[in-house]
């Protein structure tokens, strides 16, 4: 079960076997449902989410109650709502399985024992929250300087098997749009 986020974090940095076994005893497998709740708005996240095998996805609604997805995690992404973790503090958001999905959390009651057992883990998550950062960044100048069928166009292009996988409306919600306008992209494909 742990043998993914073992290979992802050994892409990062090297841990001997001893700081494996360290690492797996802090480690919990969770095994959810598609459309089930690892977080929803009002809760404290009490978790980071690797994804081994699945997808997720963290939302929120917005002023007209509609969902806004801001986040997906298939496997070997990590997902979490950052703020309501670190901070134990109410979230806004929902975190959501988009298909049946196995993951494996780091319970926020473990994280600083996690960094003093393990500092090396601090580093991997600080390269984890690097690359993130960066496509988030990447993400808002796209919805800011593509039109929706560039976005489209761009988003299938990278991610072409993933665009098959996960539901029309979330993908739409995605990338700034209504699932009425994906499908007239789509139907001029």
């Amino acid at each position: 079960m742990y043998s993914p986020l073992l290979n992802h974090i050994n892409k990062f940095i090297d841990l001997s076997n001893v700081e494996k076994e360290t690492l797996t005893s802090l480690l919990k497998p969770i095994t959810i449902k598609k459309k089930a709740f690892l977080l929803e708005e009002g809760q404290v996240c009490k978790a980071n989410y690797f994804v081994v095998k699945g997808c997720l996805r963290l939302y929120f609604i917005d002023i007209k109650g509609a969902e806004q997805t801001t986040q997906f995690a298939i496997e070997n992404w990590w997902i979490t709502d950052l703020t309501s973790f670190l901070f134990q503090k109410s979230s806004e958001f929902y975190i959501q399985a988009a298909e049946n999905t196995e993951v494996i959390a780091i319970e926020h009651r473990d994280y600083d024992l996690l960094f003093s057992k393990l500092p090396k883990m601090e580093r991997y998550f600080r390269l984890i929250l690097q690359k993130n950062h960066q496509a988030s960044q990447m993400r808002i100048k796209f919805l800011y300087s593509q039109t929706a069928e560039e976005r489209y166009h761009h988003f299938n292009k990278l991610f072409p098997e993933f665009v098959q996988r996960i539901p029309q409306y979330m993908l739409a919600s995605y990338l700034g749009f209504t699932p009425e306008f994906l499908s007239k992209i789509r139907a001029k494909n």
